[in-house]
């Protein structure tokens, strides 16, 4: 008896729209790293005035800030809770589903 296998037919995909989605992952990481950062500066279990610390502080910010702004300035008053990262996330999500979606495709 033969096996088969079940796995979904491959489909190349547009090697833009990999480069997208690559991005997006990198930038759902770096802010995961700010979410983190901003944690163990809250805790103080980071300095700081610690020179590394602070660049790469200064680094997560400027890359985070420009899409966290406007999402912070329509959001409620949370009082010390800042969900606008968990926005964000939501956002990249559905920007991913829109690239595969629209631009996945296979082109002939």
């Amino acid at each position: 008896m033969l096996r088969t296998c079940n796995r979904a037919p491959f489909f190349p995909m547009n090697p833009f729209v990999v480069l997208i989605l690559i991005i997006l992952d990198i930038y759902w990481w770096v802010v995961i790293a700010m979410v983190i950062m901003s944690w163990l500066l809250a805790f103080n279990v980071v300095n700081i005035h610690n020179p590394f610390v602070r660049q790469v502080n200064f680094v997560l910010h400027r890359l985070t800030e420009p899409l966290l702004r406007p999402i912070r300035r329509f959001m409620p008053d949370l009082g010390g809770i800042d969900l606008s990262p968990v926005i964000l996330f939501i956002g990249i999500i559905f920007v991913r589903y829109l690239v595969v979606y629209y631009l996945g495709g296979v082109r002939v």
